[in-house]
């Protein structure tokens, strides 16, 4: 699933999402909606909106689907799942299509959903990787669509080219399963890249991590790292005031083993820093295979014994 990203992003390339744009364009205001690895997507896509001028907003599905205020006039919103199962995701989609509201989904080839924008590579693995970038490259079409930022065909067709380098030479042989927890740390925009990169290694390689800005990383949250930790800082030279070179001085000094990984494929020459994410992203989708062999996991089955009851994976899901 990995290796087979930079394929799907050159499909994406030539992708026409002129009809999804067209029902999203008189909303003034977007909410973006997913769970887990969709809601990451989510939240990097309501960045790039934003920064195109639309008032855009990332809910979990689970969020959308009970807690929310009720959808109003003007409101539209894009619903992200990879298998199209999801069920708050499922429940999400029925609420929109109940109120009257425009409605984009992105989701998988098998999944089925009427309307959807299916991205090109059905994923089988549980721990998403071609449907997670391949819902990235469908947001930056989109959001190019709208606003005209620039993340559109060309600059997909770039990123695919930046995957391809970054899976023939990732460069994070020296990064090892720490003795007791792992902590991911990236400014602005690629803080939701190292909460993504930390859900990952959990998933694949059955290690405690956690993803984190500067400011939260320091706002208590890396009191309990010391000796037999590590810390990964993801673009610490997009930091402009230098809280995150100071935080990996600091961990040093508590013992914690440290590394740094640039923003994306070098260079990194990207239109726009939301799609530095995707190489960036990839990245860290191999150092979770890594660990993943390193500690003999299964990095494709993740949601195994009680985590997998059927009832839990239910809830929440509309009638019938």
């Amino acid at each position: 699933m990995i290796a087979a990203q930079p394929d799907a992003l050159r499909a994406l390339a030539a992708l026409d999402v002129g009809a999804a744009a067209s029902r999203l364009r008189a909303a003034r205001r977007i909410l973006i909606v997913g769970t887990g690895t969709s809601f990451h997507a989510a939240q990097l896509g309501a960045y790039l909106l934003r920064d195109g001028g639309v008032d855009a907003h990332a809910l979990t599905s689970s969020e959308f689907a009970r807690w929310r205020p009720p959808l109003v006039s003007g409101d539209g919103v894009v619903v992200i799942s990879h298998t199209g199962e999801t069920a708050y995701a499922r429940e999400a989609c029925s609420q929109v299509l109940a109120a009257g509201r425009p409605l984009v989904t992105i989701t998988g080839p098998a999944a089925e959903w009427p309307g959807a924008i299916e991205t090109p590579t059905r994923e089988t693995s549980e721990t998403y990787t071609v449907s997670y970038t391949a819902a990235l490259g469908v947001l930056g079409l989109l959001a190019n669509a709208l606003t005209g930022v620039e993340t559109g065909p060309p600059a997909l067709a770039g990123v695919a080219e930046q995957v391809q380098q970054v899976i023939g030479a990732p460069g994070i042989s020296q990064i090892a399963s720490p003795a007791r927890a792992m902590a991911l740390v990236g400014p602005g925009i690629w803080a939701v890249t190292a909460r993504e990169g930390a859900l990952k290694i959990r998933e694949a390689a059955h290690i405690l991590a956690e993803g984190f800005d500067p400011e939260l990383l320091l706002h208590g949250a890396a009191v309990p790292y010391g000796a037999g930790d590590t810390l990964i800082a993801i673009a610490p030279q997009a930091d402009t005031d230098g809280l995150t070179a100071g935080l990996l001085a600091a961990a040093r000094s508590e013992g914690v083993t440290t590394h740094e990984l640039d923003a994306g494929a070098p260079p990194t020459d990207v239109a726009h820093h939301f799609l530095d994410q995707i190489p960036a992203t990839v990245r860290l989708q191999l150092l979770a295979a890594q660990l993943s062999e390193a500690n003999g996991t299964d990095p494709d089955h993740a949601i195994t014994g009680a985590w997998a009851e059927p009832g839990l994976w239910s809830a929440g899901a509309p009638p019938g």
